[in-house]
């Protein structure tokens, strides 16, 4: 019997290859090239092909007439705010965590606050019907108006869903679900492309949403090809440590809502319940002041957050001298001690420094630049800054202070939780001032140093 015809297909971006090699020629990774079998033409892929193509046709970008998107609330108001107000008809959404950080109990929190209203329909490829049911009673989920099907064939489940015509389906999770029109095992590349498509087309033309559950790989991205990340609406992410009560759910991608949007949510023994007031969680209680933390005012999405920044400098032991940092970009950290070096004269060159964000959050936006350098400088100096101080702005290597967006909102967080002074770029003053809190502008990284001396408790 002749051998089958294999072809080497990456894993992250779906290129193919005659023969293994150690790079990728399309995405240029490494070892992420996998012996697979190329799938043949069949009648099934040609019918998807030929339905596609009797719906598209020619139209001017003046006649059409967009529609209002209606929302569906799931219930869970922090779930809500990441996807931009609610689960939109025929939207696709992808979600991705480490394995038991609560991908399937979230979502199965929001099929059951969603009310028999909305029927849904749970496709539950990893855990059979038993082991859905224990977690819900567990949860105290009531299951009346939620179906389940333990399917990973995806000709049933799309029978299924065409059958039952449901407003929102979860797969659980699309790396379990293969397709009889492709050779390949369940998970790889070309099963995760087809099945992933092929749920979109039916979303897009029923107007189901649909929600799917991805595997993430060992470096916390999503597993299977870049291509899978395009073709939906939305991309969560479940971020946080399993060993903590607290778990973040963040967008990377949303065409119905805000980018970069959070909620914050706390696991207990009823599954995930949101927070109201995340700022807590990030602001450590200290019974004294200490050197070295300083209150940063972020902004994630629409929602401004307050997170505690701690630093700690110390002597050096070896000759190298230790750059780490948590929560935050390790590069910036190197570039805002040379910046101090250079504009504030503050030599860390024989000192170890480490900076971490309180509450495991991680920080992506440069308004955090301020912060840093206020909480290194103060464990430097082992001066405590006020605890009733938050600041915010981008440190530019020249030394100075440039402006954050959304400032007057960041300003009134601060204000609402207490804070009395707030360290902020000239260009972010508000016109009219803020109740309650004494904000003080600077232009220069030396200006910011000297009025947070005089502020030091």
């Amino acid at each position: 019997m002749a051998k089958a015809k294999t072809v080497y297909q990456c894993s992250q971006c779906g290129a193919t290859a005659p023969r293994w090699q150690g790079q990728c020629p399309g995405c240029g990774q490494w070892n992420t090239l996998v012996e697979t079998i190329p799938a043949p033409e069949t009648p099934a892929n040609s019918r998807f092909a030929a339905l596609a193509g009797e719906t598209a046709k020619l139209q001017k970008l003046s006649e059409i007439q967009p529609a209002e998107h209606e929302r569906m609330s799931t219930g869970i108001e922090e779930f809500d705010r990441v996807l931009g107000g609610g689960l939109v008809s025929g939207g696709v959404v992808l979600i991705g965590g480490d394995p038991g950080i609560g991908k399937s109990t979230l979502l199965l929190q929001a099929l059951a606050g969603m009310g028999g209203g909305s029927r849904a329909i749970y496709v539950s490829g990893e855990e059979s019907g038993e082991q859905v049911a224990l977690r819900a009673r567990r949860l105290s989920v009531d299951g009346g108006a939620l179906d389940l099907l333990a399917e990973i064939n995806l000709e049933r489940i799309l029978e299924t869903l065409r059958t039952q015509r449901p407003r929102l389906a979860v797969i659980d999770s699309i790396q379990t679900v293969f397709s009889e029109a492709l050779n390949s095992a369940p998970g790889s590349v070309a099963q995760v492309r087809e099945c992933a498509a092929q749920l979109t087309r039916f979303a897009k033309q029923s107007g189901c949403a649909l929600v799917m559950v991805g595997h993430v790989t060992k470096d916390g991205t999503l597993a299977g090809p870049r291509v899978l990340e395009h073709i939906v609406d939305t991309v969560l992410y479940f971020e946080g440590d399993t060993q903590s009560s607290f778990r973040l759910v963040r967008a990377f991608k949303n065409r119905f809502g805000a980018v970069n949007e959070l909620g914050v949510f706390a696991m207990t023994d009823k599954g995930l319940r949101g927070v109201s007031n995340p700022s807590a969680i990030f602001l450590s209680q200290h019974d004294q002041d200490v050197a070295g933390a300083c209150v940063l005012v972020t902004q994630e999405g629409t929602r401004p957050l307050l997170v505690e920044v701690q630093a700690l400098v110390d002597p050096a032991h070896a000759p190298s001298p230790r750059r780490l940092s948590v929560g935050l970009e390790q590069n910036r950290l190197a570039m805002l001690l040379a910046v101090l070096h250079r504009h504030a004269g503050l030599v860390c060159a024989d000192q170890d420094v480490f900076v971490n964000a309180v509450g495991g959050v991680r920080i992506n936006e440069p308004a955090a630049d301020l912060a840093v350098c206020l909480a290194i400088v103060s464990s430097l100096r082992n001066k405590p800054l006020r605890r009733d101080i938050a600041v915010f702005g981008e440190v530019g290597l020249a030394g100075e202070i440039r402006p954050a967006p959304r400032g007057q909102e960041r300003l009134k967080e601060a204000a609402k939780l207490g804070f009395r002074y707030a360290l902020v770029p000239k260009a972010n003053l508000p016109k009219q001032g803020v109740a309650g809190i004494e904000v003080i502008g600077v232009d220069r990284i030396d200006e910011a140093l000297s009025k947070a001396r005089e502020l030091e408790a």
